[in-house]
């Protein structure tokens, strides 16, 4: 499937549509949605969005990670990841910026920096995040 962006470019968008089950290790150049299930690693060198009926257990790598769903399994994301008000995330996390919605289930470890094994890491405490009344 292609999509226009507003340059006018196509961009690759890969859709794993929900009540779709998948075990094994996902590699994608361009971006990717799930909406479905998956029993393995996604590994995108664009963005990877889980949808609100998306659920991975295993390793997510992308640029921009965006999660309304569940995943188990630790999170590499190279410029962004937003944790939307449903997810539910347990897993250590490595990114430059973390934006978490309220409502927000997160449970591990945010780790501030380039990606994954740079200096630089701040601790997130596990829990549901909530915001004021």
């Amino acid at each position: 499937m292609k999509n226009k962006t507003v340059e006018g470019d196509s961009e690759e968008i890969t859709i794993i549509s929900h009540g779709v089950k998948l075990e094994g290790k996902i590699t994608c150049e361009g971006n990717v949605r799930i909406d479905g299930t998956i029993q393995g690693d996604v590994i995108s060198h664009g963005n990877v969005t889980v949808g609100e009926q998306g659920e991975i257990n295993g390793q997510v790598i992308g640029q921009i990670i965006v999660i309304g769903g569940k995943v188990s399994g630790e999170i590499n994301a190279k410029e962004n990841l937003t944790l939307e008000s449903k997810a539910n995330l347990k897993g250590d996390v490595y990114t430059k910026i973390l934006v978490v919605e309220a409502g927000a289930y997160f449970d591990g470890k945010s780790n501030m920096g380039e990606s994954k094994g740079t200096s630089g890491s701040h601790t997130l405490t596990s829990g549901k995040n909530e915001t004021g009344p």
